[in-house]
């Protein structure tokens, strides 16, 4: 099987991709598949992450922290900006196209052995916990796709299991209350498992502590950050753990939000090794930090940003740093394609105080059409809107139409964002 093989032999198995749809929520393919392969994601311990937003910051953090402190790491998150193979990494570098191959291969000869028809996330959870086996990593970290209790990684017994928040979010699976959508994602704690916990709500909280875990750390109480201030190029933080206090600890992510997400991080990886960790490896660790689509600057003149924001809550955070953190003086631009109610994203993105919006379609069959973005945006306020089929169409337009003084926000889904930034980085200065 060639690396194109792989890719159509994926395609063709993508449903809840292509649909937004989940019919019959199961773990019983993806075990089929471990057991079928020897069960490879116990080859190595686990650190298990869920969370409304915040999961692929807090992943990438907790793998800088792992790799600092000498340990061999493979890295699952998803979904990925541009390539695929993004979604599995070893040490931080994603697998190379010819071994994805081969596990994808693997993978589907498997198939008609447990005459079963794995989906698109089912079968890159598969290869991610074989090639992890295969290259012998010391810990798997692996975010969940969707909620928890019946997505394709909970075959794994996690370590330590982190949850970053809880907000509303796949109601259509899961709800249509926070606690209905904090008991899903609560399924990945296991008897055994050492629990990080971000959220902070009393009625939250207890939801994870009924979840048997074998201990948990909830912020603000066993946790928290004691300062949180701006850099640049991110955040200066100090954090109280457990164990220590780890001050000026400097985290090159925008927004206040990332603190939250580093203190569960270090929390996570001081309980992993049962210690505090050396000051060092923490500076080192998080220094190393990238999150490709987060809230990532592409361009000064004009100021030129991507997020991959893709639900409301998101949205807010981001519309927050974007008007607190960076607080444009020229005139602000908001390009914007999304896969979810456009009513609720452009509300939470505040679109309104924007200058023009760019309406387009995100590159998904789930991809709200741009025209219905555009309506949602005039309905909410919006005077200057304009309709483009593209993503990369809607940003040439706005880097054609932008200032020096201007900013550029694009942003809606994570497929926006992966579709952006190869057309913003073009005009990058």
């Amino acid at each position: 099987m060639t690396y194109d093989d792989a890719l159509a032999y994926l395609d063709e198995h993508a449903t809840y991709e292509k649909t937004g749809r989940i019919t019959s929520p199961s773990t019983e393919t993806i075990t089929a598949l471990c057991a079928a392969m020897g069960d490879p994601q116990r080859a190595a311990p686990v650190i298990h992450l869920t969370g409304t937003n915040g999961k692929g910051s807090t992943a990438q953090m907790i793998s800088r922290l792992l790799v600092a402190s000498g340990l061999t790491v493979g890295t699952y998150t998803s979904p990925h900006l541009e390539r695929v193979n993004e979604r599995i990494s070893r040490n931080l570098e994603p697998i190379a196209d010819e071994e994805l191959a081969e596990q994808i291969a693997a993978i589907a000869d498997l198939e008609g052995i447990i005459g079963r028809r794995p989906g698109y996330f089912e079968i890159l959870t598969a290869a991610a916990f074989r090639w992890f086996a295969d290259v012998a990593v010391d810990v798997m970290v692996i975010e969940v796709g969707l909620l928890g209790r019946w997505d394709a990684t909970n075959v794994v017994d996690a370590t330590v299991a982190v949850v970053t928040n809880i907000g509303m979010d796949h109601t259509e699976v899961a709800g249509p209350t926070l606690e209905h959508i904090a008991r899903e994602k609560a399924g990945i704690i296991k008897p055994g498992s050492a629990t990080v916990v971000g959220e902070t709500r009393p009625e939250l909280v207890s939801i994870f502590a009924e979840a048997g875990g074998a201990s948990m750390l909830v912020a603000d109480d066993d946790f928290e950050i004691v300062g949180n201030r701006l850099a640049i190029g991110g955040r200066l933080v100090d954090i109280r753990t457990p164990t220590t206090i780890y001050t000026d600890v400097y985290v090159p992510l925008h927004g206040t939000h990332q603190g939250s997400n580093a203190a569960v991080a270090l929390v996570a990886v001081e309980t992993f090794f049962a210690a505090p960790l050396p000051e060092d490896v923490v500076l080192e660790g998080f220094a190393e930090t990238v999150m490709p689509g987060r809230f990532e600057v592409l361009g000064r003149q004009p100021l030129t940003i991507v997020d991959g924001a893709h639900n409301p809550p998101g949205a807010d955070t981001c519309a927050q740093v974007f008007f607190d953190d960076f607080d444009p003086e020229g005139r602000r631009i908001l390009v914007v394609g999304t896969l979810r109610d456009p009513e609720e994203m452009l509300a939470a993105l505040r679109a309104d105080e924007f200058d023009v919006v760019f309406a387009c379609t995100a590159p998904s069959p789930r991809g709200i059409p741009a025209a219905a973005v555009a309506d949602a945006a005039r309905r909410l306020g919006c005077d200057d809107v304009y309709v483009f089929d593209t993503v990369e169409a809607a940003c040439q337009r706005a880097m054609e139409y932008a200032d020096g003084d201007d900013a550029v926000l694009v942003t809606g889904s994570l497929y926006t964002a992966g579709a952006a930034r190869p057309a913003l980085q073009r005009y990058a200065n």
